[in-house]
């Protein structure tokens, strides 16, 4: 594989993470009725961009791993989850992730014609997507043994356990309330 092709594997799939964390916080903070800065408008137009770009990325992380020829993979290995010689576990848990998170967005494309509490459950997956992803990058990504590539994710998982912390402080709050 060419250098530039390699770096463009390893970087997308960074960003890709980092992005994908990013939008979970701030749906997390939006479905917590956090009180923010921007009108709630703005925020939901900024979690639809940061979700939209994730997928793109990784997109670009997959169409580069194809181009590895280091580690060979097949456009059938990359959609069937733990179909990889490679890390087979590693990388079909971002096989998943990008699936699930597929669905997610399909859901979030018919959203009108569902019941709320049927896309709601639905944009639960997120949290699994997440969570795969994140084991993902711990267990396949070229970087996991590098320290700046642990402090990204644990900076990226503890903003996501913050949210989620704050989010299920604000259904305790609600459920006394009621």
């Amino acid at each position: 594989m060419s250098p530039a092709v390699w770096y463009v594997a390893r970087a997308s799939g960074t960003v890709a993470y980092l992005l994908l964390s990013t939008s979970v916080v701030v749906g997390t903070l939006m479905s917590a009725k956090a009180r923010l800065t921007w009108p709630r408008f703005a925020v939901e137009e900024l979690h639809r961009f940061l979700t939209i770009l994730t997928g793109i990325f990784i997109v670009v992380h997959g169409g580069a791993l194809l181009l590895d020829r280091v580690v060979p993979i097949s456009l059938a290995q990359e959609l069937v989850p733990f179909a990889s010689p490679y890390r087979p576990l590693a990388v079909g848990l971002g096989t998943t992730a990008a699936e699930l998170m597929a669905a997610v967005g399909l859901t979030n494309l018919v959203r009108a014609q569902l019941p709320r509490h049927i896309w709601r459950r639905a944009h639960y997956l997120t949290i699994a997507v997440w969570a795969f992803a994140s084991l993902h990058a711990l267990l396949a990504g070229s970087d996991r043994g590098e320290p700046w590539f642990a402090g990204l994710v644990a900076a990226a998982a503890s903003a996501v356990l913050l949210a989620f912390g704050l989010r299920a402080r604000a259904a305790l709050g609600a459920a006394s309330a009621a």
